[in-house]
């Protein structure tokens, strides 16, 4: 898929810098990113699950810590 990404002057010339720093591309750059922030949000989601099954299934125990 293509698509256009609109980046302020100063966004474009902080990748470019990092891009040369890494000797890559700012694409590459653009795609580790993207990639980085969508694991980062599934895991994050994971995690509320979780939290949200055992706070569940030990309500008393927590409440009773609580005290």
């Amino acid at each position: 898929m293509a698509m256009n990404l609109r980046l302020s002057e100063d966004q474009q010339e902080a990748l470019r810098q990092r891009a040369e720093q890494e000797g890559r591309s700012m694409h590459s750059v653009v795609l580790r990113a993207i990639d980085r922030y969508l694991d980062e949000e599934t895991d994050q989601a994971a995690v509320r699950r979780l939290g949200a099954k055992y706070a569940a299934k030990h309500a008393e125990l927590l409440r009773r810590l609580g005290e």
